[in-house]
């Protein structure tokens, strides 16, 4: 099982906001996930976002890959990987 640590769209037509989710690779980007550890807001001035940093840690010891913009995001928040 490929584990990816990646967005999902939320919010209405044109004004998107999105969670950080745990998802198999496989599953659809809105679709089913595992677990959600943070959100990011890319509408607002400047952008916002919060990442549950000890989930994000377990997920990443355990294999987990992030996609390149939540390791963009991650970089931000001032997570090493």
């Amino acid at each position: 099982m490929a584990v990816r640590i990646r967005l999902k769209r939320m919010g209405a037509k044109k004004k998107p906001f999105y969670r950080i989710v745990v998802a198999d690779s496989r599953f659809p980007r809105d679709g089913r996930f595992i677990e959600e550890i943070g959100y990011y807001n890319p509408t607002t001035k400047p952008s916002t976002f919060k990442i549950d940093r000890e989930k994000a840690e377990l997920w990443l010891s355990r294999g987990a890959r992030p996609s390149d913009t939540v390791k963009l995001i991650f970089e931000k928040a001032g997570f090493s990987k």
